[in-house]
């Protein structure tokens, strides 16, 4: 049976590039194969959007207007989605007019303002209220290696304690303008971080929002000066430059605690991530996400920790099929389609990352009042 797929967005998250293996447009041709049939490309960059269908005009086909999508896939900006403000209220226009249609929503869900969070609950509710069939794309989730630590987790009837999460990214290989400028990307916690943030969540739970505390460290500090950006930062607001490290802790409602520290000082192309998880005489450390997943199991009665590497992994492949085998309601396997990241769980990443955010922001300016303070007390 044919499967019609609407893309909103002809971007490099959807169509692939040089910086990452992030492709949505691959992986549903190799799940699904001379079936798939694209009824829409929707991208306001009307030569891009051309650009991308020439590419791809041996797989995808143009089909009439009157056939209906199986899946609508929105990849484009997320400052333009996560809302209920027209013009921005992708989701809201989707659930109108193509009513029970499944949405895959890509990371985050919104980088609108603060104030804004709340729509992004209300379209959650709706979404939900709905029943419509909704995954959001934290594919991080869907990788072998996380799914093996939430084995050993429950296998063990573990209680998290602790989980602790780095994010280095090589700076030097971002050349895009919006992910310096605050007003455009709200900032690397929110945008890249985000990942972290909810696999953090996805091991220790819902977050007492209350409880985050967080610093930064400042283009403007001695020790935030990078020599080899791409880009003309002088071009940017100075209210609006990034951080270049932001360290956050909090507390989870189980009572464990989580931190999260995002760094902007690696060059060349290769990021450095990791993510720690800690339970009574268990450490479950996840190293290398992204590239080469390697899991490092501690285990009680051993102080040696086991290694086990997962090769050729592709959990953006692994979330797309479970959609697709949900949408088509397969069930030769119930237990391996399993949608992992709802719009609603989505949301409260969003949230924890914005309190993150906030929390650094109070930090620094409660800093620069008192070294003002204390400057016009020598003077």
């Amino acid at each position: 049976m044919i499967f019609n797929v609407v893309f909103v967005g002809a971007g490099n998250i959807m169509f692939g590039s040089d910086e990452g293996p992030w492709n949505h447009s691959f992986r549903f041709e190799h799940k699904l194969g001379p079936r798939l049939k694209v009824v829409a490309l929707i991208d306001p960059a009307i030569e891009r959007a051309t650009a991308v269908l020439q590419k791809k005009c041996e797989s995808f086909v143009n089909m009439a207007p009157k056939d209906r999508p199986r899946a609508i896939i929105v990849g484009s900006p997320p400052m333009f989605r996560g809302t209920t403000k027209p013009g921005r209220d992708i989701e809201i226009q989707i659930l109108k007019h193509f009513p029970g249609v499944a949405l895959f929503i890509e990371k985050p869900i919104a980088t609108g303002p603060e104030a804004e969070i709340a729509d992004a609950f209300a379209i959650a509710k709706t979404i939900k209220d709905s029943d419509t069939i909704c995954s959001v794309g934290y594919m991080l989730r869907y990788l072998k290696a996380v799914q093996m630590m939430k084995q050993i987790i429950e296998e063990n009837q573990l209680t998290v304690m602790a989980t602790i999460a780095r994010y280095a990214c090589a700076y030097e290989a971002i050349a895009k303008p919006d992910w310096w400028d605050k007003s455009k990307s709200a900032g690397p916690i929110v945008e890249q971080g985000t990942h972290f943030c909810d696999l953090s969540r996805y091991f220790g739970g819902e977050v007492d929002i209350s409880t985050v505390s967080a610093h930064s460290l400042e283009w403007d500090e001695n020790a935030g000066h990078l020599s080899a950006m791409k880009v003309d930062e002088s071009k940017i607001l100075p209210e609006n430059r990034i951080p270049r490290v932001t360290a956050a802790t909090w507390k989870y409602e189980s009572g464990a605690v989580g931190s999260f520290t995002h760094i902007a000082a690696l060059q060349g192309t290769d990021y450095s991530c990791e993510l720690e998880v800690y339970a009574d005489g268990y450490s479950l450390k996840l190293v290398n996400p992204y590239v080469q997943p390697v899991l490092y199991v501690r285990r009680p009665g051993d102080d040696q920790e086991q290694t086990i590497r997962f090769p050729d992994d592709d959990p953006f492949f692994s979330e797309v099929s479970n959609l697709i085998d949900i949408i088509e309601d397969i069930e030769e396997d119930p237990d391996a389609a399993q949608i992992l990241s709802s719009y609603e769980d989505a949301v409260k990443t969003y949230e924890l990352t914005w309190a993150i955010r906030k929390a650094s922001e109070k930090s620094r300016d409660e800093k620069r009042q008192k070294a003002a303070a204390a400057a016009a007390i020598a003077e």
